[in-house]
């Protein structure tokens, strides 16, 4: 049994899709690139045994030189900063999204869960029904469209989680203080709604932004 399916039939609350599949289109665009320099020098980060890291931006990431080949090809020579998410998570908990598009490598196999901002209410919530799964394979290497709402990756198996994460240069860095602050504005470039169920985030200050299920995908493996 491959990947894949073994994931659906352990996942048969939700459907889950592929970057392949005419619906992820909606979201982002798949980028056929060779993405071994990156995903090896992704590797040589230690490993979180719980919990997940986000870095914006890791030297060993952005002074390749594939960086500036990517960078040159698809940010239009912008200074994009390169950093990585990486660890266990297997929960909706949250959406985000930013003013720019976001470029994503796969370092260890994982699924996006995935909703666009028009799907948001009237009152600027989100009804967890509109998000969508989709599994990404190693190597996989996609942009995700600005009005796309993502977060932290679910991992497939229990080995966690890797996604390279490419960004305009700022994004995610905590805002400047006294900077003012809408209910949505989380950090720089960055928009945040929170699942009601998650009590940790909500206890934080996030905004009680989605509601009903709060998806949960079960690893194999």
């Amino acid at each position: 049994m491959d990947k894949l399916t073994a994931l659906r039939e352990a996942n048969p609350h939700i459907p889950i899709y592929t970057t392949e599949d005419p619906l992820f289109r909606h979201y982002g665009r798949v980028i056929r690139e060779d993405t071994a320099a990156f995903r090896a020098a992704a590797e040589t980060q230690p490993f979180p045994e719980a919990g997940s890291r986000y870095a914006a931006s890791l030297p060993e990431l952005e002074t390749l030189p594939e960086a500036e080949v990517f960078r040159r090809r698809y940010c239009g020579q912008l200074d994009e900063q390169i950093g990585l998410c990486w660890g266990h998570s297997n929960r909706l908990n949250a959406l985000e999204w930013h003013t720019c598009n976001e470029f994503n490598i796969v370092v260890r196999e994982l699924v996006l869960l995935l909703a666009k901002r028009e799907d948001l209410d009237e009152d600027g919530r989100l009804n967890a029904d509109k998000v969508r799964a989709f599994y990404l394979p190693e190597g996989t290497m996609i942009e995700v469209y600005s009005d796309t709402l993502h977060f932290c990756p679910c991992e497939v198996t229990k080995e966690g989680f890797s996604c390279i994460v490419g960004l305009q240069r700022g994004t995610n860095l905590p805002l400047d203080p006294g900077q003012e602050k809408s209910e949505y504005l989380w950090a720089a470039n960055k928009w945040l709604l929170g699942h009601e169920d998650n009590k940790p985030l909500m206890d934080r200050g996030a905004f009680p932004g989605i509601y009903g299920e709060n998806w949960e995908i079960h690893p194999i493996g």
